[in-house]
């Protein structure tokens, strides 16, 4: 190990993505807070938020298009403004990567906090170069894709970047780091490769700490959240479940629980599921960071809520970042109408039926919601081999893309008309046309995606 002999680390996450609930930080904080007083003179905390996701990347962008001061984490202030205070009072550091498309502006809304809340601005750090928009890297890109860019409208493209300008950043003294598109297990890594002083070589701490990131980034699931399935598995308090903290040691090693006084549970079931969540090969899970190997880990419970994870190995880390690029993709329309009573799933049926004959240029997508919706396919295989099941309360969905919008918004009008064209009995129409986006990904090697950090704030 070329570890630093330190204390652990505590690093609790408080959104498993964009849109998760607002008030998790809260108790994670005061769990924190409480186990730092407890804890060694020189163990340190962190908070990490987890947000991003590739559609959310390429609608942040949009957004950011439409306002340039835009394009990160719309629930930034709903999700740091309750406990930023109290992190930076008790020395919790706080890595994200809320910033999306646009971390400066997400660090400048963070100063703006601050100042706001009356308390001194903090040292805020972004992380960069994962947005790959110089002609240079669009090139690269148009190599390894080929036709396949060939007329596209490309709203973003960026690569799966690591741990390596958090951790600098931390060691420059950074309180906040701001990220857009890092892998997400590496906002956990950087705070332990800069607390830890790990190099960017020690596989085997790197695959651990990897994996512990790997448990927290999805937040209450690992917690008992995604796991929950009354009558089978269990789960106490999910209406109040809490998120994950996880104590990490110098070798990588960690014990996962969850903060104090919260619903939820923890034990070694839902950090089975948890590891395994995503995963693609265990014995070669893939980051920028390292190549992680599960396949002789061990899952042991300490106690309540606690369970230590240990054995993970690692490998050296691939040569190429992965990349995705985001393209508009048309328009994705969509109208809902209702069917209840006596033949009520035919003619939901029925109506189908009416809206293929009327819009044949548009390849319709059909849901019976409440017979048969989630097993469907966008051909209608199951929907063609699945009889009449005289359901009495039908929800019937029709959606279709196109790259015409006027060719898009004939389907919301289609639906509309069948309160008085018919079948009879329909009500609780509805339709949405939204912009559509595509995604392709490809790789490209490290030296074409030079990563760095910047110190933007005070």
């Amino acid at each position: 190990m070329n570890a630093i002999v330190r204390p652990s680390i505590l690093v609790g996450c408080a959104a498993g993505f964009s849109g998760d609930r607002t008030d998790a930080a809260g108790s994670v904080v005061d769990t924190l807070i409480a186990r730092l007083a407890q804890g060694a003179a020189e163990q340190r905390a962190f908070l990490i938020f987890e947000t991003l996701a590739e559609r959310t990347l390429a609608l942040a962008q949009l957004r950011r298009r439409a306002d340039p001061e835009a394009g990160y984490e719309p629930l930034l202030d709903a999700m740091l403004r309750p406990v930023l205070a109290r992190c930076l009072t008790h020395g919790i550091r706080i890595v994200s990567n809320f910033g999306a498309a646009n971390p400066r502006a997400a660090a400048r809304h963070i100063a703006r906090m601050a100042r706001e809340l009356g308390v001194p601005v903090p040292r805020i750090a972004v992380a960069e170069g994962d947005d790959l928009s110089s002609p240079e890297q669009r090139a690269l890109m148009r190599e390894q894709l080929g036709e396949r860019m060939d007329g596209l409208t490309v709203v973003s493209a960026n690569a799966y970047i690591g741990a390596e300008p958090i951790a600098a950043a931390l060691d420059a003294g950074a309180q906040i780091v701001v990220c857009g598109r890092v892998a997400d297990p590496s906002l956990t890594v950087g705070p332990a490769m800069s607390h830890f002083g790990w190099k960017a070589d020690d596989w085997t701490a790197l695959s651990r700490a990897t994996m512990a990131g790997h448990l927290l980034e999805c937040g209450a699931q690992v917690c008992g959240g995604y796991f929950a399935d009354p009558g089978y598995k269990d789960v106490p308090g999910l209406e109040r479940v809490g998120f994950p903290i996880a104590e990490i040691e110098a070798d990588g090693s960690c014990i996962i629980g969850k903060a104090d006084g919260t619903g939820g549970l923890v034990t070694e079931a839902t950090v089975k599921e948890q590891l395994l969540y995503e995963v693609h090969d265990p014995a070669a899970y893939l980051t920028p960071d390292v190549v992680a190997d599960i396949g002789e880990a061990r899952v042991t419970a300490q106690g309540t809520d606690r369970v230590l994870l240990s054995g993970v190995r690692g490998h050296a880390r691939p040569t190429h970042y992965k990349v995705n690029v985001c393209y508009e993709g048309g328009w994705l329309a969509e109208g809902e109408i209702s069917y209840a009573g006596a033949r009520a799933e035919a003619r939901a049926r029925l109506a189908a039926d009416v809206l293929r004959s009327r819009l044949p240029g548009l390849a319709l997508r059909v849901d019976l919601i409440g017979a048969l919706s989630v097993f469907n396919d966008d051909a209608g295989r199951a929907l063609a081999a699945m009889p009449d099941g005289g359901m009495r309360d039908v929800r019937l969905r029709v959606a279709a893309t196109h790259a015409d919008r006027s060719e898009a918004e004939r389907l919301g009008r289609e639906v509309m008309a069948l309160y008085t064209c018919g079948p009879a009995g329909g009500g609780g129409v509805r339709s949405t046309l939204t912009p559509r986006l595509n995604t392709i990904s490809c790789l490209l090697a490290r030296e074409a995606v030079p990563v760095r950090f910047e110190m933007v704030a005070p």
